[in-house]
């Protein structure tokens, strides 16, 4: 990974912003800067200069995998020994992490910054990691092609009396034994009416026969999250249920047909709310298309209606339009893409066409 080169950008972002210096509370923000994967620690930035600041527990840790940056085993709390060597350094704005500091947390700070002001920085270091280095892009490829692989073992285990919770277990063990580190969220297994439900998490329901199962899942691997959502029926599906499955699918390929530089957020949401609509059924599509995908599951940029964010080569999201009809179910398709120059790439491999377990 180009630490170096992250920091860099920074740095020109903090002078932007008439900002002598930075204070990094927020962990994936942290491990994007100097590779520290641990649980607690604060990075401060001032100028060329970085400490990354933890207490005893990593040690060992922190010294192995911190990189262009000096480290810091205090005594006292990181962000008291981080706060104490920013004053050294004669910082008078110091940017904090707005979004992802709590008031208990911005007390704390504003009574130890003493002549410091601190200044928020929203999405600065967000706004860095949406554009992916090649390898980033190819670890979430890598974590997208072991889950994906893991697809048809989870068909074998999908039977009408079968509970959801059981599916989701075996999935996740296959994971774990498959080498994932954790699953990128709670993994959803939605079934029958129970489909309608977009993050309807895998329940003690058993499978019925005639119904939808909604199954959307994702790995860590390596730090880099994958995210995909496969419907299958169980049952012979009629007419309806195709044709529900095929507008979903429709509007999924139309907005990925529509990913590349230059157009915006907005405009992929609206190539798969379109198609919907026209099939009668925009009323049911009721979240965003997608989101940005990395070392979290949900990044920016979000891709929902009446964004502006344009698209840039490197950019990693999700396309995952869907339709939740109370009475009868939901079906939602989701790929995960890489923006490229001239389009975009389809990262996830699975098949798409409707899958029939009788």
């Amino acid at each position: 990974m180009d630490y170096r080169g992250r920091e860099k950008k920074l740095a020109e972002r903090l002078r932007a912003a008439r900002l002598d210096a930075c204070l990094v509370t927020h962990l994936p923000n942290i491990r994007y800067l100097c590779g520290f994967t641990g649980s607690a620690g604060v990075l401060a930035v001032a100028g060329s200069k970085l400490a990354f600041f933890t207490d005893g527990r990593y040690t060992t840790q922190a010294r192995a995998e911190v990189k262009g940056a000096r480290v810091v085993v205090g005594k006292r709390a990181a962000l008291t020994e981080a706060l104490a060597w920013l004053k050294r350094q004669r910082v008078r704005r110091l940017g904090f992490e707005a979004e992802h500091v709590p008031f208990a947390l911005y007390r704390h700070l504003s009574g130890e910054a003493g002549k410091m002001r601190l200044v928020p920085m929203p999405g600065v270091i967000e706004r860095l990691r949406m554009i992916k280095e090649r390898e980033e892009v190819e670890q979430i490829r890598a974590a997208i092609l072991l889950a994906s692989g893991l697809f048809d073992h989870l068909l074998n285990t999908i039977k009408p009396g079968v509970k959801e919770s059981d599916v989701a277990a075996e999935l996740e063990h296959a994971a774990r034994r498959d080498g994932a580190e954790g699953m990128s969220f709670e993994t959803i297994v939605a079934s029958g009416l129970r489909s309608a439900l977009p993050h309807g998490r895998a329940s003690a329901q058993p499978i019925q026969k005639n119904g939808f199962v909604i199954l959307d899942f994702g790995v860590i691997l390596a730090g880099y999250c994958s995210d995909m959502t496969r419907t299958i029926y169980v049952g012979a599906p009629g007419k309806r249920p195709t044709e529900l499955y095929r507008a979903v699918l429709d509007a999924q390929l139309a907005a990925i047909a529509s990913v590349s530089p230059g157009k915006t957020v907005g405009e992929v949401d609206q190539a798969a709310r379109f198609r919907l609509q026209k099939a009668g059924l925009g009323r049911y599509f009721t979240h965003s298309t997608g989101h940005g995908v990395g070392l979290e599951i949900h990044e920016p940029p979000r891709v929902a209606k009446g964004q502006a964010e344009p698209l840039e080569p490197g950019m990693v999201i999700t396309v995952e339009p869907g339709v939740y009809l109370p009475d009868e179910g939901g079906v939602r398709i989701e790929d995960v893409v890489v923006v490229t120059q001239n389009g975009c790439e389809v990262l996830t491999p699975t098949t798409k066409e409707l899958i029939a377990l009788e």
